[in-house]
């Protein structure tokens, strides 16, 4: 069964990360398992020169992986952007939330992140109608189709992925008070 997974999607300088660095460390305090995945348009390189690993992938490797007792690291060559779902696959089975940050042109479920001083006009509404927005984040004050969350409360925001993702939340209080309106559709 694939994962369910929430990007969220902002124009550059909104506050995304720090929004979802604040939010996956509340999810992970109410005892939620969490999985980000992070979409970047420059190159990344993150493994250190004069490494194995590094001189492995220099060597010609398509992949390799790096693996202690606390962590996992997989570096894999690709000639493509891999789609969201093939990344939420590779994640643990075990977790209960998959966010992902960025994947704007996805069709995943969304939450946009928005902040006034970074223009009136939301990447999700507009000539850009996208269908699976299913929330915004704001600091201010919206009149939207779906959920509009304040922006410094990422408790409310949290408890609104909650009850997204089905965890938490059966009756809908803490929903209704978010400001949402019933249960979001699963995607």
């Amino acid at each position: 069964m694939p994962k369910k997974i929430l990007s969220f999607v902002a124009r550059s300088g909104t506050g995304k990360t720090t929004l979802l660095e604040k939010l996956i460390a509340e999810l992970v305090r109410r005892g939620r398992s969490v999985g980000a995945i992070k979409h970047t348009v420059h190159d990344i390189e993150i493994d250190t020169p004069g490494k194995d690993s590094h001189r492995f992938l220099a060597a010609g490797a398509g992949a390799v992986i790096v693996a202690s007792a606390r962590e996992i690291a997989c570096f894999e060559r690709r000639g493509a952007e891999p789609p969201l779902e093939e990344l939420a696959a590779r994640l643990p089975e075990d977790l209960e939330i998959v966010i992902a940050e960025g994947f704007k042109r996805g069709s995943s479920a969304k939450i946009e992140v928005h902040r006034m001083a970074r223009g009136e006009a939301l990447v999700c509404r507009g000539e850009a109608d996208d269908p699976a927005l299913v929330a915004v984040v704001s600091d201010a004050p919206l009149a939207l189709d779906v959920p509009v969350l304040p922006l410094d409360d990422v408790g409310a925001v949290a408890d609104f992925v909650e009850a997204w993702f089905g965890n938490g939340d059966p009756d809908g209080t803490r929903t209704r008070a978010a400001g949402v309106k019933g249960r979001c559709p699963n995607h």
